[in-house]
């Protein structure tokens, strides 16, 4: 313990040093005059923006008719929560307009009572809140076969991490009565697509809870408002939107989703059907892809981890392409199935170079790289995609995609 805090010691004063040695320090010692008062408040504000200076953090899109959704900007992001209008989007059939008072959810099957509960049933239930991070299964799948993404929004943008307030399935569940031979629940979007997908009992009676309220204010309708299930840790398209029916069977429903897009194939002509967690993985947000080093210097490398199964247990960084790693420091708090931000002093030589980050769980799962996922899944298996990413720096400091 002495030793790693003596470390971490040593490497945040040189990292200070550095930083302090190649600032550009202004010369001219001259107080800025204060300022005169300011905008007088609006009452008329109901919500309020973003100041006009920060424009760099913004979504980006992609959609062909009703499928689509948005991409979040991680290399902007700062700490570990992401803003509920910059959390990812995708959507199978467009975002419906629900009307709160007249949304319903039915709970039924395999269950000794049967009911429907309104938005204001289910706001008078004890209310749970933790930090997820949700990632959808797709997420990368562009960069399978090669590097195509410029920045990391475009390669990894389908994750996002919020506070999640709601209540706890398994009280609902109980409440009803779940019957002996129930193993499994079909959970159902009010979307046009239905979207619907198989929940195993035993993570329906773990952590899994339905959601009304993201970051402290209730869910936006991109985030299906007014109701969406929490499935921590597993694949994004199973924490269904715009929630509207739970019916509790003894076995799976094999919908079209878990049939096609969803089921990882592997080389020897089988298919995965049920992947469920997202495995540990991370990437370098900062300096990453579509940014320019600014000359030699100090940098502090930052970037999130996150793992399905549970916590983040280590990051570690390598700036000579894989060759040596050393362990990030981890930012409080660590919470499992939940983005941590890791950061890593580093000095630049001005020599062309390639960073990387991997991450291993407290399970002891260490994040592959391309060619050990490709082994894993061969030249179709693009889904679940949680390979090591590398950002290659040129000498003149512009990073790009290497995959």
């Amino acid at each position: 313990m002495k030793s790693s805090r003596r470390h971490f010691m040593q490497a945040s004063l040189a990292g200070s040093a550095a930083l302090l040695a190649d600032s550009a320090l202004a010369q001219d010692t001259t107080l800025i005059p204060g300022r005169g008062p300011g905008e007088p408040i609006d009452s008329s504000v109901t919500y309020a923006d973003r100041s006009p200076y920060v424009k760099d953090a913004k979504m980006r899109g992609s959609a062909n008719g009703l499928v689509g959704g948005g991409f979040t900007p991680l290399q902007h992001s700062r700490g570990m929560v992401t803003p509920s209008g910059l959390h990812f989007e995708v959507h199978h059939s467009g975002v419906p307009d629900i009307d709160p008072s007249e949304h319903k959810l039915l709970i039924h099957g395999l269950v000794d009572d049967e009911k429907i509960f309104t938005m204001e049933n289910l706001l008078r239930f004890p209310s749970v809140s933790h930090f997820h991070f949700l990632e959808c299964a797709g997420n990368g799948m562009g960069e399978w076969m090669a590097p195509r993404g410029k920045t990391v929004q475009q390669t990894h943008g389908l994750t996002s991490c919020s506070e999640w307030t709601g209540v706890s399935l398994k009280v609902l569940l109980n409440e009803l009565g779940v019957r002996g031979d129930a193993k499994w629940i079909l959970a159902e979007g009010d979307d046009g697509a239905r979207m619907t997908r198989s929940i195993p009992l035993w993570k329906a009676m773990d952590d899994a809870f339905l959601a009304y309220a993201q970051n402290g204010e209730f869910l936006r309708p991109e985030q299906g408002f007014p109701l969406r299930l929490i499935v921590p840790g597993f694949e994004g398209n199973m924490n269904v939107k715009w929630l509207r029916r739970l019916e509790v069977g003894d076995k799976p429903w094999w919908t079209h989703h878990e049939n096609t897009e969803y089921a990882d194939p592997r080389p020897n002509d089988e298919i995965r059907a049920f992947s469920f967690y997202m495995e540990a993985r991370s990437v370098i947000t900062s300096p990453s892809g579509g940014m320019k080093l600014n000359g030699p210097g100090f940098y502090e490398i930052s970037g999130l981890g996150w793992s399905g199964h549970g916590t983040v247990k280590k990051v570690e960084v390598s700036t000579d392409d894989g060759n040596t790693w050393q362990d990030a420091t981890l930012q409080g708090p660590v919470l499992p199935k939940c983005h941590t931000r890791f950061t890593h002093p580093w000095r630049w030589d001005g020599k062309e170079t390639t960073i990387l980050s991997r991450c291993t769980d407290d399970t002891g799962y260490v994040q592959p790289t391309y060619d050990e996922m490709y082994k894993l899944q061969g030249p179709v298996g693009i889904m679940h995609n949680n390979a090591i990413q590398k950002w290659h720096i040129a000498q003149d400091g512009e990073i790009t995609n290497v995959r």
